[in-house]
């Protein structure tokens, strides 16, 4: 007899990626659990914005392809009050003269892209949770165990979830994070290490308007980006900063007054916003590339952070966890039109074939330009400001760059 701790599928993790792969997997007649450590879900202000301090310093640059996916999952139209849609890019190398701009007018498109906080997408997916049937979410309930097991003749997996729950799944997926425990429980191997850098995070306001542009510095010491988010008094002024830092260079800022890291934070920027009027108490977290080798492992299976976690410069870690989900989900339906069991092992396997390929390809792309942006050999830096002015001035292979970066 089925019990109320049994499970289909039991998601580790119910943040961004996790709710989202719950919410598209729903209808389906899946019963599913949502288990995680934080006290509940995010809770958010009702109207947008309109200060340094109303602001999350963690954002999101979602694509448009993402932007799509929310839609679909019937999210985005309580969304789209706080999310910045941004038009505009504009890269530099502090050492160079040249430039690159993407226009969403040149792809052409509306914008490149949307800023919002990631605490309000959390928050839209489980208030779209609340209402879906067969989904349950547990709660302050950090997974301590994971051990396979033969149960009615099938094998499942066995969770302990913190004091009391004790679950069990026919496929278990690890959406929590980088430093996952059901990767660690389920003994999946990484590549992986540490970029010797902190980002340091935080909202900022400007003393000129922001363009509806994302700006982006790079220098030998880390790349800078101001990023544009969704003023609730129309002044186009805030800004979200992710300042990536040597780590002995990051503590240094880190221990200066508001207003000295407002002079440096200018500085850096070269003033193209103006004097930073304002800034909110700064967070930092250190910067580690890290990549499971396997993505399944039996019927357990990785997705976002949990698999990859790469550098933020191009802002595209949250975008790929959400690929993730969507290939995921979509083989877990076809498992299920042919009725077989979800984790079939053919479908699980071409999950992991068509997400790797494209985790790596991107992680690979980061890594290329981390390196190129640091060198401080003369040549390369002649190359590579070369490079950019070429690269601006060929306006179809820019912008079919622009397109595939935006998802489409």
């Amino acid at each position: 007899m089925r019990q109320d701790t049994d499970f289909d599928l039991v998601i580790v993790g119910a943040g961004m990626v996790g709710a989202a792969l719950a919410l598209s997997l729903q209808g389906r007649g899946l019963r599913i659990a949502l288990v995680d450590a934080a006290k509940g879900p995010p809770v958010v202000a009702a109207d947008p914005g309109s200060a340094v301090n109303d602001f999350s310093p963690r954002v999101s640059a979602l694509t448009l392809q993402s932007q799509k996916l929310l839609q679909a999952l019937g999210v985005w139209s309580c969304l789209e009050p706080f999310a910045c849609a941004y038009e505009h890019m504009r890269v530099w190398d502090a050492l160079g003269t040249e430039h690159i701009t993407f226009n969403a007018g040149d792809v052409p498109s509306q914008s490149l892209g949307f800023i919002i906080e990631n605490h309000r997408v959390i928050a839209a997916l489980h208030n779209r949770l609340a209402a879906a049937e067969h989904i349950r979410v547990y709660w302050q309930s950090p997974l301590h165990a994971l051990q396979r097991e033969e149960h009615e003749g099938e094998h499942v997996y066995l969770l302990q979830c913190g004091e009391h729950a004790s679950l069990r799944a026919k496929l278990v997926v690890g959406a929590d994070g980088a430093l996952s425990r059901v990767r660690q429980l389920a003994q999946l191997p990484t590549r992986e290490w540490d970029y010797e850098h902190v980002a340091i995070v935080c909202t900022v306001k400007t003393g000129a308007a922001h363009q509806a542009t994302a700006w982006q510095r790079f220098d030998e010491s880390g790349p800078l980006a101001f990023l544009p988010l969704a003023d609730g008094r129309g002044g186009e002024r805030l800004c979200s900063i992710v300042w990536s830092q040597k780590t002995e260079v990051a503590e240094r800022l880190l221990a200066l007054d508001d207003e000295a890291f407002a002079r440096e934070l200018a500085l850096a920027i070269e003033g193209r916003l103006g004097a930073v009027e304002q800034v909110s108490p700064r967070q930092s977290f250190p910067l580690r590339q890290r990549h499971a080798k396997r993505y399944v492992q039996d019927q357990v299976v990785l997705v976002g952070d949990a698999a990859h976690s790469i550098h933020p410069l191009a802002g595209q870690g949250v975008n790929l966890g959400l690929k993730d989900i969507s290939v995921l989900s979509t083989q877990i339906i076809n498992a299920q039109d042919q009725q077989l069991p979800v984790w079939q092992a053919q479908f699980l396997a071409r999950y992991q074939r068509e997400r790797q390929a494209d985790n790596l390809l991107m992680m690979g792309a980061m890594e290329f330009f981390k390196r190129l942006f640091e060198q401080p050999d003369p040549f390369v830096r002649l190359l590579r400001n070369s490079g950019m002015g070429w690269l601006n001035r060929q306006r179809p292979l820019k912008n079919m760059l622009a397109r595939q970066a935006m998802g489409l």
